[in-house]
């Protein structure tokens, strides 16, 4: 049996080997069905949070759309849904259920523990004592909660955050333009590799450390050339200051509420969060799983539950 967890911009397969990541932009391309074909013939316990891309008219549509894909190429798959059960078809509580698993699964493991799941594009906060007051949470819920940050490790605008910056001492007001991303600040920092930039980039071009330092200078309408690295730096560590206080405090607030003593995270981002604020890192404990923590929490959920 395997393990699929369906974003928006990346699909995930925890199988028997390992785990999978492939990029999958639901805005642009929908390949959702030749990438599973890899795997036809498995069983399949499903999760989703992609039904929110903007290429669909609603969530309905985009559930019914990742349903049928995913059912297309495995047609034994079922899907956890934001009451805690399996579907065969699609329901509305399919709509972004992903969480709801790496919480099912994780709340007998670490019961006193607020979850911090880091992934491209979002930050999941989960206190892990309240599953039954989890339950039936859409992300409105969970934004109106602090259980969800827009931010993540590799495509978060830097104007989303940043709002001005010191250029040669000066306060400079950032421009709201898609010129870089979070991708480009963690590369430039250090945080990641450029094997570990795995999302396209905003000007279409490389990769690597220079481009980075290019689109981070056009944020102040600048090439790099003109203002160079320390003001590029000064730019990426504000944006990741930034991105520091937005979870932290969070973190701190569903801590607080659910009475929890201890923080564990998972995500791309789990080794950075690990780094910068102690929290554990479920790397230690579940090994490449945690870079898709849904996918493999949600394949054993359906095994503990003796779906397959």
């Amino acid at each position: 049996m395997i393990g699929v967890d369906v974003g928006g911009a990346n699909l995930k397969v925890v199988h028997d080997s390992g785990v999978a990541i492939h990029y999958c932009p639901l805005w642009k391309e929908s390949p959702i069905r030749d990438i599973l074909a890899a795997y036809a013939g498995e069983k399949a316990a499903v999760v989703m949070s992609g039904e929110l891309a903007d290429g669909f008219c609603d969530k309905t549509a985009g559930i019914a759309f990742i349903v049928d894909a995913v059912s297309g190429a495995l047609p034994d798959a079922q899907f956890y849904g934001t009451d805690g059960l399996f579907h065969l078809g699609a329901t509305p509580s399919l709509a972004a259920a992903n969480w709801l698993a790496s919480a099912d699964y994780l709340r007998e493991l670490y019961p006193n523990a607020v979850l911090v799941d880091m992934g491209s594009t979002t930050t999941d906060i989960v206190p892990l004592a309240r599953f039954d007051d989890l339950k039936g949470m859409t992300d409105l819920d969970r934004l109106k909660a602090g259980y969800i940050v827009y931010t993540g490790l590799l495509r978060t605008t830097v104007p989303a955050l940043l709002r001005d910056v010191a250029i040669d001492g000066v306060s400079t007001l950032i421009a709201s333009e898609h010129f870089a991303t979070s991708a480009d600040v963690h590369l430039t920092l250090g945080h990641i590799s450029e094997d570990e930039y795995t999302v396209q980039t905003a000007d279409g071009a490389a990769n690597d450390r220079d481009s980075s330092l290019q689109r981070l200078s056009r944020v102040v309408c600048s090439d790099y050339t003109e203002i160079g690295e320390a003001n590029v730096l000064s730019i990426a560590t504000g944006f990741w200051e930034e991105q520091k206080m937005v979870i932290s405090s969070k973190v701190e607030a569903a801590c607080e509420s659910s009475g929890a003593s201890e923080v564990v995270v998972a995500g791309i981002g789990s080794r950075l969060l690990e780094q910068t604020f102690g929290w554990h890192d479920l790397r230690s404990d579940l090994g490449e799983q945690v870079d898709a923590l849904p996918a493999y929490a949600v394949r054993e959920v359906a095994t503990r539950t003796g779906l397959f």
